[in-house]
């Protein structure tokens, strides 16, 4: 039967709200465990080089904390495998990262990347840590993944959630379709995420062979106006709606 896609919740931008003052509220960790409270399958943080929102106090609290499962995004370089290998989250998702940007602008390019990411995904998952890859949806990003033996990749959805045509939307859905069933077919796993809101959720959300939207900005800015009890509560409905109907009957057999 197929799956509805789980979701994970990015709370960066709790953090970065906190660090607007360098106070102490508001608590991603707080946060992470409200979100699992209203049914988040999983947390999703990025402890970034310049240490812009997460901070490393709040990645060991959390590992200590989450319930559900850990997903550190982060850079390809020595002091984030160091320590990823000390905290152990469940799983961590390479992503680029250049310090002036606002947020991650583009898919990682796995073919510079390969020398080091045949290094540090056998390293991680040697301390058996799941390794993603947050990668553009191209043929050859997907292959590169594969052969440096990650166990998933995140699509970036990016240039779907950006386009204002329908016609361009599509497209984009598309791409993104194309490359979750050629990733499928080369043995990787499929997660998706990047500018996903409440209203351009539904297609994704029915994406062949999806396992993991990760989506923080909309719910974060949703739970300002209605908490975040209600963000979360209100995006699981939107992918709930989109799963198949055996999926969303409540007689179905388990």
């Amino acid at each position: 039967m197929p799956a509805m896609p789980r979701l994970h919740v990015n709370i960066d931008h709790v953090a970065t709200v906190r660090q607007a003052r360098r106070a102490a509220e508001p608590d991603p960790v707080t946060a992470a465990a409200l979100c699992e409270l209203a049914g988040a399958n999983g947390i999703t943080v990025h402890l970034r080089e310049d240490r812009r929102h997460i901070q490393d106090r709040d990645l060991r609290l959390l590992r200590e904390t989450v319930k559900t499962l850990l997903n550190m995004e982060s850079a390809v370089t020595e002091e984030m495998l160091a320590i990823a290998e000390t905290v152990v989250p469940d799983q961590v998702c390479f992503v680029p990262e250049k310090r002036q940007e606002l947020t991650t602008e583009g898919g990682l390019d796995v073919v510079a990347a390969a020398e080091a990411l045949k290094t540090a995904v056998p390293r991680l998952q040697k301390k058996g840590i799941r390794v993603s890859l947050f990668i553009d949806p191209m043929p050859q990003a997907l292959e590169g993944a594969a052969a440096c033996g990650a166990d998933y990749v995140e699509l970036h959805t990016g240039a779907y959630a950006n386009a204002r045509e329908e016609s361009a939307r599509e497209q984009e859905r598309q791409r993104l379709e194309t490359a979750a069933r050629y990733g499928h077919e080369l043995g990787l796993r499929i997660n998706a995420g990047h500018g996903l809101d409440y209203e351009n959720i539904f297609p994704i959300a029915q994406l062949p062979f999806l396992e993991e939207l990760n989506i923080g900005h909309a719910i974060v800015s949703r739970a300002v106006l209605v908490g975040l009890d209600q963000a979360v509560r209100e995006m699981q409905d939107r992918i709930l709606a989109a799963a198949p109907p055996e999926i969303c009957d409540p007689n179905r057999k388990v």
